[in-house]
């Protein structure tokens, strides 16, 4: 199935381009309560999986669910991130205490 993803333009909005999208079965993503930083990331998302980890065409969809659920969880759980001090997000999201040693 196909989703079109976008943000509350108005041509999106619109009941002609809202017709088109059913006409196709193409289900319709926006961005809820007009909140543009949602759209942001999105796109920042899209944008890490197209330039950082999808850098050859997958030969069906099977692979390409795979190489994708691989991607976000290497993103989130191996790759370090320098805005993140050098953690994963998932190791700052639980906020695990880091392991001190301890000088006695």
């Amino acid at each position: 199935k196909l989703i079109h993803h976008s943000d509350r333009g108005l041509q999106y909005c619109s009941e002609v381009y809202q017709t088109e999208l059913r006409k196709n079965n193409i289900r319709p993503s926006m961005t809820t309560g007009y909140d543009c930083y949602q759209n942001a990331l999105a796109e920042r998302i899209n944008g890490i999986l197209k330039s950082e980890f999808l850098i050859y065409q997958c030969n069906n969809k099977k692979e390409l669910e795979l190489l994708v659920k691989e991607s976000i969880d290497t993103y989130n759980n191996v790759r370090p991130h320098l805005s993140l001090n050098m953690k994963t997000p998932n190791f700052v999201h639980i906020k695990k205490p880091e392991k001190r040693t301890t000088l006695v």
